[in-house]
């Protein structure tokens, strides 16, 4: 698992850009303003009905309630039925934007992403100053829930897909599954499949004074039994229709699909807009079996741990098989350290603000003769060292003759270890510049890193003399 920076340059909207409606459940009138985002902002809504526009970030973790649609809630403020919305700035690879409500829940139009789809390419989409980060999978990671026999997988690709497989087990919606190759593909393939429900749901949600935003046309309705005359006469009545049919498809009224598998495909896009609250892009295959709010925003929130877990330890990702940049001779025609006190290996990068080296630690090392015998752990201090030299390694090629230059300690700052270092461990040593290098002062960040985790960190200050 890594978090690579892409060469993708960050998108937002270009212009501001309204829509006016009313929320599916809460029936009110509602007016939602599409506007630009800052770099790294991620998708934030904000409520311009309440005193001080409160903002909510698009976060797994502020979601609290997922029964019918996924809701989010932070300080006591509420955003209702937000995954249609994401899924549109997702799904036209947008990076950053702000949603502007007056109300509680986002207008549900027609039921699906479209109208959200047609209002941002008419706002227009430009590229911000920043780049893209990814978090790239190279392992399985899934999660389950068993009251439900839902499961979404997550697996390594070459891009980001979804894989949606949905089984009703109803004469009238049967097994339909989904796929989205590619993102580009979502305006076109994902985002008009409206949302659905069974005729015993709708009549559950009326009994609940939920769905007073709903009619005919913003949800497609599934009939799934025998209807009294009461019971269409009862429907009639919600729906504000002079006349209520089923017809032969098992579709309540004359709404026509816009796809055989639409059903499918809105559960498709559904698990793009609630896995749009990991915050971050995802460069891995998606296979939602038996997809729901509730499995979907589970997996977000573990997704969201990991990857924060990830920023965290920050591990840089090397292939510790490539040709390094510096090899141990080449390491010692520049510093002065040799065995064993030489605590580096390997240069994988050099660049002008930071460097990347390595060291495999063997149980053959002097210091593990006595720190511990019998429990042999590299000493802390010799961590920081090596750190040291990693950053030697960067201070030093700033000047023609690094023969000649010494690197002394000036000052070593927040030092701070996580885990214990032993025999057969690879350190990962990286540091970077703090500050530009200035007079042959070098105040740096180091770090190191063993088994993918972060096991030390320090700020350093060296200065380079010479001394030939």
């Amino acid at each position: 698992m890594a978090i690579v920076k892409t060469q993708v340059k960050q998108k937002t909207i270009d212009k501001d850009i309204s829509l006016k409606g009313v929320g599916l459940h809460t029936g009110d009138d509602v007016t939602l303003v599409f506007k630009s985002g800052a770099p790294n902002t991620g998708f934030v809504f904000e409520r311009t009905d309440l005193e001080g526009n409160p903002k909510i970030e698009a976060d797994a973790n502020y979601v609290t309630n997922t029964q019918r649609g996924t809701c989010m809630e932070k300080n006591g403020v509420t955003i209702q039925t937000c995954e249609h919305v994401l899924a549109a700035l997702v799904g036209l690879d947008i990076d950053n934007a702000v949603i502007q409500l007056d109300a509680s829940e986002p207008p549900i139009m027609d039921g699906s992403s479209k109208f959200f789809i047609d209002a941002i390419e008419k706002a227009g989409i430009i590229e911000q100053d920043a780049v893209r980060e990814e978090y790239v999978v190279t392992e399985v990671i899934s999660y389950a829930d068993e009251s439900s026999g839902s499961e979404i997988i997550l697996m390594p690709s070459s891009s980001y897909q979804v894989t949606t497989m949905v089984d009703f087990g109803t004469k009238v919606l049967g097994t339909q599954n989904a796929t989205l190759n590619k993102l580009s593909d979502f305006k076109t393939e994902i985002a008009d499949s409206r949302t659905f429900s069974f005729l015993h749901e709708i009549e559950m949600l009326l009994e609940h004074g939920l769905i007073k935003g709903g009619d005919l046309n913003n949800a497609i309705v599934y009939v799934d039994k025998e209807l009294s005359p009461e019971t269409m006469e009862k429907l009639r009545v919600a729906f504000n229709k002079d006349h209520i049919a089923v017809k032969p498809n098992g579709i309540l009224d004359n709404l026509t699909l816009h796809h055989p598998n639409e059903a499918a495909r809105h559960k498709l896009l559904d698990v793009v807009g609630d896995l749009a609250l990991i915050g971050t892009r995802i460069k891995g295959k998606v296979i939602a079996n038996k997809p729901g709010h509730f499995v979907n925003t589970q997996f977000a929130k573990k997704m969201s741990k990991i990857i924060k877990n990830e920023k965290r330890n920050n591990v840089p990702n090397i292939d510790l098989n490539a040709t390094p940049v510096m090899d141990v001779n080449q390491i010692m025609d520049m510093l002065p350290h040799r065995q064993p006190f030489l605590l580096l290996d390997k240069v994988f990068e050099l660049e002008e603000n930071h460097v990347i080296g390595m060291k495999n630690v063997t149980i053959n090392e002097e210091f593990f003769k006595g720190h511990f015998p019998g429990a042999p752990v590299m000493p802390g201090v010799l961590i920081v060292e090596a750190m040291a030299q990693t950053g030697g390694i960067l201070v030093l090629s700033t000047v023609p003759d690094p023969e000649n230059y010494l690197t002394f300690f000036m000052k070593m700052d927040k030092v701070k270890f996580k885990q214990k270092v032993v025999p057969g461990d690879t350190l990962i040593f990286k540091c970077a510049l703090i500050t530009p290098i200035r007079r042959g002062i070098c105040h740096m960040q180091g770090y190191a890193y063993a088994n993918g985790k972060l096991c030390a960190e320090a700020e350093l200050m060296a200065q380079i003399t010479k001394i030939k």
